[in-house]
């Protein structure tokens, strides 16, 4: 369902924008990974067995692992399926909204999503949170196979994907927001570019003359800059990408602000509905908008990420590298994400 472009920029720009940082991880290149032993499937926690080519073909691992509610597999793995995460507990009437952005071209019928985004409303307690999640993970799809988790929304959509969420990871989002390449540049530039709080100065390649590359600091961005920041990770890493993102978000909250966007959102609503893809709608918008405010002027959101010591790197049966996630270490990072009454006891991840 087409709607607002607005989705995209009130709900993660307005409620992620210039807050203070929770909890920060390390950056670091993926470079080289190679096949990593792996315990037997377990509970929880405890990682799949990796296929091990004996000459022939991939062996399938479609034995039931208890999928519960979800479908089961119709393809072969090439790692044993890990038990799901279970639901993870979270304060009554929390939403939770996947924000993803695609590759993909107006010539391509393909896409892949490689920003992943968890945005969770607590309308309650006027708090928000916002979870980076890599797009290597290697994670199982109800109803299809282990994959990439960039892979789940071309092949099945938004209900794989938050089927896929709500397997590994113990969380169903509500709603979603997806937007691609040429959505994306479009949008800063109607902005008239934005400013970036660059956290680390950043050089990469480009086609054509010269390279880009951006110092730290705070950089004005137009919307061909904007894109090559929020993808580049020829020199840095999936891990840093996620950092640029929020930074990018947070940049598009602030030049938002300065429009008085809170005040506009019909107009904006009309202006530019057709640059995204969601299923949320004007009215749940503005049915926001208070928690916007309270968050805007109490700058309460944390921040958190799946970042390199919560997975394990690893090369799939085709010699792909993948990133196959601690399940026990991941359920901590989402307990305080999701604000759950068990993430005092759960500890810091």
């Amino acid at each position: 369902m087409k709607s607002a472009w607005l989705s995209f920029l009130l709900l993660p720009a307005l409620l992620l924008g210039a807050c203070a940082p929770g909890r920060a991880t390390a950056t670091a290149a993926l470079g080289t990974p190679t096949p990593t032993p792996f315990l037997p499937a377990g509970p929880a926690g405890e990682l799949p067995t990796p296929w091990v080519d004996k000459g022939g073909e991939a062996e399938p691992h479609l034995e039931d692992v208890g999928f519960g509610d979800f479908p089961g597999p119709t393809e072969a793995s090439d790692i044993e399926i890990p038990p799901q995460m279970g639901k993870l507990p979270q304060p009554e009437g929390q939403i939770n909204i996947l924000i993803l952005g695609s590759d993909q071209r107006p010539s391509d019928g393909g896409f892949r999503t490689d920003v992943i985004e968890l945005l969770t409303i607590n309308s309650a307690d006027k708090t928000v949170t916002l979870t980076s999640f890599p797009r290597d993970l290697y994670v199982y799809h109800p109803g299809w196979r282990i994959t990439r988790i960039n892979a789940g929304m071309q092949r099945g959509g938004f209900e794989m994907m938050a089927n896929t969420f709500a397997y590994n990871f113990g969380v169903k989002p509500d709603y979603y927001i997806l937007i691609n390449f040429s959505g994306f540049e479009r949008m800063i530039d109607t902005l008239g570019g934005v400013d970036v709080q660059v956290g680390r100065a950043l050089w990469d390649e480009r086609e054509g003359p010269g390279d880009y590359s951006v110092p730290s600091g705070r950089v004005h961005m137009d919307g061909e800059t904007a894109l090559w920041y929020v993808r580049s990770r020829g020199t840095t890493s999936d891990y840093d990408r996620g950092r640029r993102h929020q930074e990018m978000i947070a940049a598009i909250f602030e030049r938002l602000v300065s429009l008085n966007a809170l005040t506009r959102i019909p107009e904006l609503h009309t202006q530019y509905k057709d640059m995204v893809q969601t299923n949320i709608g004007l009215a749940q918008i503005l049915g926001w908008v208070p928690v916007a405010s309270a968050v805007r002027d109490t700058q309460a959101i944390q921040r958190y990420s799946v970042g390199p010591d919560d997975v394990t790197p690893f090369r799939n049966s085709v010699g792909s590298a993948v990133l196959i996630p601690n399940a026990e270490r991941v359920r901590r990072i989402l307990l305080q994400a999701l604000s759950s009454p068990e993430s005092s006891a759960a500890g810091a991840p």
